[in-house]
């Protein structure tokens, strides 16, 4: 069983798409996946499962929302692994401690492809903005105080575009892969707690 991350587009925003983040937990676990967490109010979900096609646990859990929640939202999944093993492959402009600079990853959903959204919003502002692709990433680097004038702020959320791709901070990102790690660190001292309460009851 592989944990998975899924990661909803435009949710709970200005009041618009609402979703309790209680209520899709309990709808995820009635799809019949275990260990579910779910991180911020912005539609952020880590669960375990059996099946290994991500696409296969995108739309089942798309489907799902429509069904429940009476929402169209594009749903982009991802495993922990995979998302650790993206993260370690950052540029090293992304991702710094520089606190001018905004980090983002673009997460482009599986019906295109990184290359086709970067060529949809042409080049970044010289100056302003970064970007790097790597497989169905892309890492977007932007000046925060002049974010208005680069050319990615202005059309990844356009019509054509926006519901092509999901994007999360680097903070956000790091979190998602550090409950990945804790989660298990918890489930082997869980286990380990387990066996020696089992032990010392047998030597009673």
């Amino acid at each position: 069983m592989k944990r998975y991350i899924a990661l909803l587009r435009g949710i709970n925003i200005s009041g618009k798409n609402k979703i309790s983040m209680p209520e899709l937990k309990s709808h995820i676990v009635e799809l019949g996946y275990m260990d579910v967490l779910t991180y911020l109010n912005s539609g952020n979900v880590i669960f375990s499962a059996n099946e290994g096609d991500e696409r296969i646990l995108a739309d089942r859990i798309k489907t799902m929302i429509q069904e429940c929640f009476d929402l169209d939202v594009p749903v982009f999944v991802i495993s922990q692994d995979k998302l650790k093993s993206l993260l370690d492959k950052a540029p090293e402009w992304w991702g710094t401690s520089d606190k001018e600079v905004y980090d983002n990853l673009i997460l482009v959903m599986p019906s295109t492809t990184a290359e086709i959204i970067a060529e949809k919003i042409g080049k970044p502002t010289k100056g302003l903005e970064q970007i790097y692709i790597n497989e169905n990433v892309i890492f977007w680097s932007f000046n925060r105080k002049e974010y208005a004038k680069s050319n990615w702020w202005k059309k990844t959320a356009s019509t054509g575009i926006g519901e092509m791709l999901t994007i999360r901070t680097v903070n956000t990102l790091k979190k998602l892969v550090q409950y990945y790690s804790c989660f298990w660190c918890g489930q082997w001292l869980f286990s380990t707690w387990m066996f020696c309460q089992s032990d010392l009851g047998i030597r009673k």
